[in-house]
């Protein structure tokens, strides 16, 4: 009897800041004073200088073309922003933000900057055409000497702080309802908050005293059975797209004795590889960059599978892979791949 298993679980994703410098995935947001300053900011990364010149009133400089000039040397911007503080007055609410920046400019220098922006939006209720969204006023940001996180004011304004938004777990819950919907059991994912985690890392590619890049990695519960939960992941580069995460995985051909999978494995190969996006029984533990997963193939447990993935330079890469392909009562695995483990 020739078995063919595929198994869940694996790693690849397109990176938002790839090696070959890809353009980042196209953001224009003002829904929030931060999702507006990132989009600010993602225009400059694409540099699409007339969208970010537009996000302002009044404009920040006399021209266009004045306005590109300052950011002619720019390779790319680091962005991180505070929590906002808001007033309002006279039909309009006035925003403030701290924000601090990391300019990389083309001959591989970098700077810091840090300050305040000063937003407005005007009541939509009291508008008409042409409608006004949420728009900047004034970025004032000075050179500072601390790192980018560091550099960030604690606070602009006298106003009320705004409550925080997660826009991106907001952006991560949208996406794996809009892909799931038919996939998963939504209302048993409701049922439980997902989860969440920063990752600080360097390409192996990235200087010895590189500032860390940073990435977001969401997981969102698909399906829960009797012995195993089915989890799905997406994950995205700071300043970059969201992504769905699939895993790679290894296609297997089991053979049993006499055809019984009860019986003794006979053979059992590694023939290929595939990609999934569904983990069973998966953790990500964030002090090990170690996602791991153990599929039970039925509920005593006796036949399984397990996998690790290891987050490294930006990716995460399937290092450890073992089977138990036996249903004969007994625990015992075999490692069909490894590159985790040391000699």
């Amino acid at each position: 009897m020739k078995r063919h298993i595929l198994l869940a679980a694996m790693a690849s994703f397109w990176p938002a800041q790839p090696l070959f410098a890809a353009e980042p995935a196209y953001l224009d947001d003002r829904s929030t004073p931060q999702s507006l300053v990132r989009s600010l900011y993602n225009a400059i990364d694409r540099q699409e200088y007339a969208r970010a010149y537009a996000y302002f009133d009044p404009p920040p400089a006399e021209t266009l073309d004045a306005f590109a000039e300052g950011y002619a040397n720019t390779a790319g911007v680091d962005l991180v922003t505070g929590t906002a503080s808001e007033e309002g007055a006279a039909g309009s609410i006035y925003y403030a933000l701290p924000v601090a920046i990391r300019a990389r400019h083309d001959d591989g220098g970098e700077e810091i900057f840090a300050g305040c922006y000063q937003l407005r939006q005007i009541q939509p209720s009291v508008q008409t055409t042409p409608y006004q969204p949420l728009f900047i006023e004034e970025g004032a940001l000075e050179p500072a000497e601390a790192p980018l996180e560091e550099a960030l004011p604690e606070s602009c304004g006298d106003g009320t702080p705004v409550e925080a938004r997660d826009a991106r777990l907001e952006e991560a819950e949208a996406l794996f309802t809009s892909l799931y919907a038919d996939t998963c059991n939504l209302e048993a994912a409701g049922e439980e908050a997902p989860e969440s985690h920063v990752i600080r890392f360097n390409r192996m590619d990235d200087p010895a005293d590189a500032p860390q890049r940073e990435a977001r990695l969401f997981r969102f519960l698909c399906e829960r059975g009797a012995y195993n939960e089915i989890h799905v992941y997406f994950l995205a580069h700071e300043g970059g797209e969201l992504l769905p995460l699939r895993f790679a995985t290894p296609e297997l051909d089991i053979r049993y004795e006499n055809d019984d999978p009860a019986g003794r494995v006979e053979d059992l190969r590694v023939i290929g590889y595939t990609a999934d996006d569904l983990l069973v029984n998966s953790r990500f533990d964030p002090d090990t960059f170690e996602l791991v997963s153990n599929a039970k193939w039925r509920g005593a447990g006796d036949a399984s599978s397990s996998a690790i993935w290891l987050f490294r330079s930006g990716v995460f890469t399937l290092v450890k892979y073992a089977v138990d392909a036996s249903y004969d009562g007994d625990i015992n695995p075999e490692v069909v791949l490894d590159f985790h483990t040391g000699p």
